[in-house]
């Protein structure tokens, strides 16, 4: 009888865990792909391809070593005093729990140096939502609950203060201007400890394929010029600095 009942409780937990596999929504190559290749790279290959900057500012940081990728999910806010309370940045929130599970949650709190778009409550969301990261051009608060969590995030700074009553949501999956880069919904966002890039979906393919190529060009270099000890040699036979 015991043995019955753990070969049906092992068949129900087999059933349940490919339940979950097939309610995953299927990998998207050009965000796995992008997810490997260094940001550096990404940039670079945009810049090379297309003559396109798409990569955020030097003051996007992240709270901790990081890299990740993604499609874009915007919030966009507005700067506007009121009384409202929270019911005016309910938009913000439900952005997050209508995100599908790899997302990057996009914020953009117009002059929020001084405002912390999102935090710990917000972070804890999201990673449970099973979004990929979150950039805030715009402050963050609640650091240590977030270093706890492990949840990426990139912002240009941290202060303690909150949007409610001086900002209100304006919008969600639209296109918004991010600390100096345009990011379209759907978009994909690249992060690791060089910054933040939005490859344009429609060119995604053709970056990832150079930034492939600009990735496996540079880590052929770095034993070359180990070995013969000389970077002017290596970019006269690799063509790449």
């Amino acid at each position: 009888m015991k043995l019955r009942i753990l070969l049906v409780t092992a068949v129900a937990l087999v059933l349940c865990a490919a339940g979950w596999l097939f309610a995953q929504p299927p990998a998207d190559p050009l965000v796995e792909g992008l997810r490997l290749v260094e940001v550096a790279s990404v940039a670079d290959a945009a810049e090379q391809l297309y003559s396109q900057r798409i990569y955020l500012s030097h003051d996007m940081r992240p709270l901790f070593t990081t890299k990740f990728a993604g499609p874009a999910v915007t919030v966009l806010l507005k700067k506007e005093e009121h009384h409202e309370g929270a019911a005016a940045s309910q938009g913000m929130l439900d952005a997050i729990d209508n995100a599908p599970r790899g997302s990057v949650y996009v914020m953009v709190v117009p002059d929020g140096l001084d405002i912390a778009g999102i935090g710990g409550l917000m972070c804890t969301a999201m990673k449970y939502r099973g979004l990929a990261g979150a950039v805030v051009d715009g402050s963050v608060r609640d650091v240590p609950q977030i270093e706890r969590l492990q949840f990426p995030v990139f912002s240009r700074g941290i202060v303690p203060s909150t949007s409610i009553n001086h900002y209100r949501f304006a919008g969600v999956n639209v296109p918004v201007t991010c600390d100096g880069a345009r990011v379209n919904p759907n978009d994909i966002i690249v992060a690791d400890e060089d910054g933040v890039a939005v490859v344009p979906r429609a060119h995604a393919a053709e970056i990832l394929k150079k930034a492939q190529e600009l990735d496996n060009t540079e880590h052929s270099m770095l034993p070359f010029i180990e070995k013969y000890r000389s970077i002017r040699e290596a970019v006269a036979k690799f063509g790449r600095i």
